[in-house]
């Protein structure tokens, strides 16, 4: 017999889920504390909300932070998500707030944040513009996706690879191989997280990819211009591909988007994490 489960409490963990015998699935899970303006975080592909580092203890000191665990991930399910539907629930959760995703994170963000821009405009229209969700959007080493079909088909397929590598080989070897990827050289064992990595489900990760993976992304470049908030793009300086990525996102938005770089790589916000905190509270 599934029970149902819904909790929300200022400080702990917030979800609305289901229990399965001993183990819990829940809609999405996230944890909640700190006071202050709110400010959501949502993690890359292989981590959980518990792969940020220092920097949501650091930015509680003067903002309510709200972690979650992203479709596939940790201990939400929602495993047949895709990037739109991904980015709805991590709105629903994490309410009126500035949203800060890194990578796959980053990805669905800008898909909710797309839709709320659409669904404001439509609103604005009929008189009848309501708050924003997404009051602000902070995106780290993301990308408006592969414009070539060719490519993103071959991208599609490696991910598929990539996907039935996790059940042949299991989420520890699979971790470690994502981990000794070059893009996350410069992560130290203390900040790769590799243990709160080995917590997700081999059967999320998989259908993490296919569903949400780059090759499943169709280009988003031609809408970015729709987007009606602040949008900042953070890259690390020794990340070439997404720095470029970056100055296009940028320059697809508009006028409300601003590029800012920091040293580090990929997950600049783990090798830098001070830095991005200044960044923060810069704001």
């Amino acid at each position: 017999m599934a029970q149902n489960v819904a909790v929300s409490v200022r400080g702990t963990i917030g979800c609305i889920g289901t229990r399965y015998g001993h183990d819990w699935l829940v809609t999405l899970h996230i944890e909640t504390f700190g006071l202050g303006p709110r400010i959501v975080l949502v993690h890359g592909f292989t981590q959980n909300s518990r792969c940020w580092g220092p920097l949501p203890r650091w930015l509680a000191a003067d903002h309510e932070v709200v972690l979650v665990d992203a479709p596939g991930h940790g201990r939400s399910a929602h495993d047949d998500a895709d990037l739109f539907e991904a980015g709805r629930l991590i709105l629903e959760v994490g309410g009126p707030a500035t949203y800060v995703g890194y990578s796959m994170g980053g990805r669905m963000l800008l898909h909710a944040a797309l839709d709320e821009s659409r669904s404001g405009a439509k609103s604005a229209a009929n008189s009848a513009a309501e708050s924003p969700v997404v009051e602000r959007l902070v995106l780290i080493g993301a990308t408006g996706g592969i414009d070539d079909d060719d490519e993103r088909l071959a991208r599609a397929k490696s991910d598929e690879q990539l996907a039935k590598t996790i059940h042949k080989r299991g989420i520890e070897a699979f971790i470690d191989s994502w981990l000794a990827l070059p893009l996350f050289g410069d992560l130290t064992p203390e900040v790769a997280a590799r243990e709160e990595r080995l917590g997700n489900r081999p059967e999320g990760l998989a259908a993490s990819l296919r569903n949400c993976g780059t090759g499943s992304q169709l280009p988003l470049w031609e809408q970015l211009h729709l987007l009606d908030m602040a949008v900042s793009v953070l890259v690390g300086a020794d990340d070439h591909k997404f720095a470029s990525l970056a100055s296009r996102l940028v320059r697809s938005i508009g006028p409300n988007a601003t590029r800012t770089v920091i040293p580090g790589g990929h997950a600049v916000h783990l090798v830098s994490p001070k830095e991005v905190l200044a960044f923060f509270h810069s704001l």
